[in-house]
């Protein structure tokens, strides 16, 4: 029979970090006792004690022939003399043919059984989105506010295919940002599916075309022509925005990733800028070529006081993220939309992604290897190739972004007035 004095003695040494020891009643030896500890009282009541020092009651058993365990309760919640209560009581219920373990169970699925749609929300965030990439969880928690504002009362289990359909029409999003929000949706409840909450996915079978017809044509990136980019280059822009659409074209990443920029990323002298991370994984290591630096140095002359290479403009936004943050990631692509407003260009209309595929076709015109513009995107390589090709081609698409490079800067040449023009020769 356990003691709770003894009890006490055994916690008090786990927070200090002593040994558990008990003393041999018929010989008075003090025995070591290992961690974890768990110590029957008789009739199946048992005390048990991790390495963490957390303590609990078990009551072990037997039902229809197979042991069993009931977690009566954590001590010092529960004392001696009340877990030896309950004890007597479950066993009572034991011996009348119930099996307590077996009703604990289904008392806590008939729990989550009365689940709502937010509670489950708030379970996935926790379990679930919290370990998938952080692309992934701008994009899933973005639709998880939409789910919740649209069914975050209705009880899980109550939830059916009309529900989901209803919610995708009434959002009314396009229809990639719809595509998203079943995939979220769908994941949300096989999360419920796999906590027994639910029987079967109500997303299941819900076909996106059947809901908001077929599919609308994807958009082609354009390829800017010679006489565009003359014409881009001579835009009447702030100058932090014409140096930063520069960039994009002649670095050929994402304009997050020039967004995000910080000048403790460059390294002017062996010309390298050393992306930390980006949408395809690990971070890369991008040259830098003579015009690059050039228009650096440039915004490095325009920017006072702040790590990132493109800083807020607005005060409050440097307020919110503490005195120093990039620009807004819609600044880039309004400044664009403004210059066509304003000065309506002959230039077709496009967006700083197709910057990219801009310099990428330039590029393959000017006779780069189609695997190395790609590499130059820091797109990975496909199938077989892409798996064991880590080469990552640095001084290939050094030479490569360097033609490139000295294009662009004959056309920023022939933008600028003849005198000008005599003075960069």
């Amino acid at each position: 029979m356990l003691e709770s004095l003894q009890l006490k003695h055994w916690m008090r040494a786990v927070e200090n970090g002593d040994a558990l020891t008990v003393k041999d009643q018929q010989t008075n030896e003090i025995i070591q006792l290992p961690l974890p500890l768990a110590r029957s009282d008789g009739d199946g009541l048992t005390f048990t004690l991790s390495k963490s020092g957390t303590a609990s009651w078990v009551l072990r058993y037997r039902h229809a022939g197979r042991a069993r365990e009931f977690t009566i309760g954590n001590y010092p919640d529960i004392g001696l003399s009340e877990a030896r209560r309950r004890a007597r009581e479950q066993r009572a219920e034991i011996d009348r043919g119930s099996d307590p373990a077996s009703d604990k169970r289904k008392a806590k699925a008939m729990a989550l059984q009365d689940w709502t749609v937010r509670e489950l929300i708030d379970d996935y965030r926790n379990k679930i989105l919290a370990g998938l990439g952080i692309s992934t969880q701008r994009s899933y928690g973005r639709n998880l506010i939409r789910i919740e504002s649209k069914m975050g009362s209705y009880v899980v289990s109550k939830v059916t295919p009309l529900d989901i359909v209803t919610m995708i029409e009434e959002v009314a999003a396009t229809w990639t940002e719809s595509s998203m929000l079943l995939s979220t949706a769908r994941m949300l409840f096989r999360h419920a599916a796999g906590k027994r909450i639910i029987p079967a996915n109500p997303c299941v079978g819900i076909e996106l075309n059947a809901v908001l017809g077929k599919r609308p044509s994807i958009k082609k990136r354009l390829m800017l022509a010679e006489q565009e980019l003359k014409l881009l280059f001579a835009a009447d822009m702030r100058r932090e925005n014409a140096l930063a659409v520069r960039l994009l074209l002649a670095t050929a990443v994402r304009s997050d990733e020039l967004r995000n920029a910080k000048w403790d990323q460059f390294d002017f002298e062996k010309r390298i800028w050393s992306v930390p991370s980006s949408k395809t994984g690990p971070g890369i290591q991008i040259p830098l070529t003579s015009s690059v630096i050039a228009w650096l140095k440039e915004l490095q002359s325009l920017t006072i006081n702040s790590m990132f290479v493109l800083p807020a403009r607005a005060e409050r936004r440097k307020v919110k993220f503490g005195g120093d943050a990039p620009i807004n990631p819609n600044t880039i692509g309004a400044a664009i939309e403004f210059w066509y407003v304003e000065h309506s260009p002959a230039v077709r209309r496009f967006t700083p992604h197709d910057l990219r595929s801009t310099a990428k076709s330039h590029m393959r015109r000017l006779g780069v290897p189609r695997d190395i513009t790609e590499m130059c995107l820091n797109h990975k390589l496909p199938g077989i190739e892409g798996i064991y090709d880590v080469h990552t081609y640095f001084e290939e698409r050094r030479q490569a972004l360097t033609l490139w490079g000295d294009y662009l800067t004959q056309i920023e040449n022939a933008c600028l007035p003849a005198g000008e023009q005599e003075n960069r020769k």
